[in-house]
């Protein structure tokens, strides 16, 4: 534990989602919680906090300068997409390590992220912006269908859908547009319109230390709900060779000297077509769906730590000392509907069952997508002494996951 000031955090999410991360990081340093409510389940991790909007920017910097006034500030974080680059500004305000706000911002925002990798010659689909429904048809054709239509500023692939033919690409902007006005101001309205990748979706979670690229943990990612993208499960393999394929890693790297991001933690999502490994998106921040998770049960290394590491412009310790197979699996409803119970299994060590949750009251409604997205139920969190096996336990697991509930239609669903 370093006892020299605080690492201020921006939000922190939700408990089942986030708090594996705040005690890791709070072993790591002293912290200080900005959130829009009073510390609650979080109190036992904090040095202090301060309710702040953390969505207003002028708001969080003079609140930061505050802090900063009264106690040494030693670095600013947060695991959190929408506000990733309000915790730039602070860095760059209070004079601390961490991503520039240009190299932020060439993260948060994919339009940016494209034109950036495309200049710099590294693979990239083709892609157009549309401000409008023709356009992004005009672009698609040029393209050539299929085409992925998605907004330039959201996370989850919260308004991402595929589209075969122009009525779908018609429909598939009008989705994107809706779905970037739930988001920040700066990314309402419009869409990318980009060339369908085919072959597997992988993720790395990566450290970033004065310019060097240091890996964390390789993810494969399962997709589903065509023809949009809902994440219905990822795995994290030690052994993955991926993990220190030369191509990858060079792309990976050239990648992050192009954004321009010298210190920070990224989430890079890839697809590995016929041509090579593609990247999808590049994420100023720790990847979601309790990936680090994964990675640390996976692995042994600690992601919290690894984040205030960072933070404190110190490399993290990336050396693996558990080496199995650990994925998750999601569990989502075959259909809209007003949840009654959900039921997972107990952790069975003999199953590899290490973990599984309810995420939902009764009375919760889940709407799949366009109408919601995300929605799911509950997850298990299996461990294999192989890939093969983790899969089989994973589908098991989910297998013995029982949901009840009343379809939005008036059936019932189950």
């Amino acid at each position: 534990m370093d006892a020299d000031g605080v690492v201020l955090v921006l939000g922190c999410g939700m408990q089942r989602y986030r708090e594996y991360l705040l005690a890791s990081a709070a072993a790591r340093h002293r912290l200080w919680l900005f959130n829009p409510q009073p510390p609650d389940w979080q109190q036992p991790y904090l040095t202090g906090a301060t309710q702040v909007d953390v969505l207003d920017r002028d708001a969080v910097l003079a609140q930061a300068r505050e802090l900063a006034a009264n106690r040494p500030v030693r670095g600013v974080l947060s695991w959190d997409e929408t506000l990733v680059v309000n915790t730039a500004h602070v860095a760059a305000a209070l004079g601390l390590p961490g991503a520039t706000v240009d190299g932020i911002e060439a993260c948060r925002d994919k339009h940016r992220t494209r034109r950036l990798l495309t200049a710099a010659g590294l693979p990239q689909p083709r892609y157009g912006w549309a401000d409008d429904a023709e356009a992004a048809v005009t672009l698609a054709e040029h393209i050539g269908f299929p085409v992925v239509v998605k907004p330039r500023g959201m996370g989850a692939s919260i308004g991402v859908a595929l589209a075969l033919d122009a009525p779908q690409a018609r429909a598939a902007f009008q989705i994107a547009d809706e779905a970037s006005r739930i988001g920040a101001v700066a990314y309402h309205g419009g869409a990318l319109v980009e060339e369908y990748l085919t072959g597997p979706e992988i993720s790395m979670d990566a450290a970033v230390v004065d310019g060097e690229y240091v890996p964390l943990f390789l993810a494969r990612k399962q997709v589903g709900m065509h023809p949009y993208f809902e994440e219905l499960g990822h795995v994290v393999d030690p052994a993955d060779p991926l993990r220190e394929d030369p191509d990858l890693l060079r792309i990976l790297r050239a990648a992050h000297q192009v954004i321009g991001l010298r210190y920070g933690i990224t989430h890079t999502e890839l697809k590995l077509t016929d041509c090579g490994p593609v990247i999808v998106e590049i994420n100023g921040r720790l990847g979601g769906d309790l990936i680090p998770l994964l990675g640390s049960l996976a692995t042994g290394i600690d992601p919290g730590a690894a984040v205030v590491d960072v933070a404190l412009a110190r490399r993290p310790q990336v050396d693996a000392t558990r080496h199995r197979v650990v994925g998750i699996r999601f569990g989502y409803p075959p259909a809209d509907c007003r949840v009654d119970a959900v039921q997972v299994p107990a952790a069975d060590e003999q199953a590899g069952i290490l973990h599984a949750a309810v995420l939902v009251e009764p009375g919760t409604e889940l709407r799949l997508p366009p109408g919601g997205y995300i929605s799911r139920h509950s997850y298990v969190i299996c461990a294999g002494a192989t890939a093969g096996e983790c899969d089989d336990r994973l589908a098991a697991a989910a297998a013995a996951v029982r949901m009840r509930g009343q379809a939005l239609t008036g059936t019932s669903a189950g």
